[in-house]
């Protein structure tokens, strides 16, 4: 399964860098992004996957996406979407894949077993006990860039 999502995340990373359509560009991301927060679940870090989700897929992308799509000139024909850094991008490539390759035949993979304990249902009660008048604001105040973004692309 590791190497199923390594494969998906690396494929929408590519896509993101090198589709010539910005929208394409931010779904591939949103793609890659996803699969991280996978590889988090799938590595046992749970905490750090539903936070990838939150704050990265459910507002970050998701504001991107709104602004991308209030963007008029994204559907303009004659708008030029170049990269003229492919070599640059091809050295670092295999600047990073080589000590990722180093760094990973040098590790001693020990297997964890934990004793029980579960961060998400902490998390979850502590959301929603403790903490739950900061949450509720979070989102009140997410829901009012979202109607930001709308009144400010519109058109007048």
């Amino acid at each position: 399964m590791f190497y199923f999502l390594a494969g998906i995340l690396i494929i929408s990373a590519i896509m993101t860098v090198t589709l010539k359509n910005l929208f394409h560009c931010a779904l591939s991301l949103i793609t890659a992004l996803l699969a991280i927060s996978a590889l988090y679940f799938t590595l046992g870090a749970p905490f750090v996957g539903v936070f990838q989700l939150i704050i990265y897929v459910g507002a970050i992308m998701i504001l991107m996406i709104f602004a991308i799509m209030l963007t008029t000139r994204l559907s303009d024909k004659m708008l030029k979407t170049e990269n003229k850094q492919v070599l640059p991008s091809v050295l670092t490539i295999l600047v990073f894949l080589f000590f990722t390759i180093t760094a990973i035949l040098q590790t001693e993979f020990i297997e964890h077993i934990g004793n029980g304990f579960d961060p998400l249902l902490d998390l979850g009660r502590a959301l929603l006990t403790t903490y739950i008048l900061p949450f509720e604001v979070i989102s009140l105040v997410l829901l009012a860039a979202l109607i930001g973004a709308i009144v400010i692309g519109r058109d007048n």
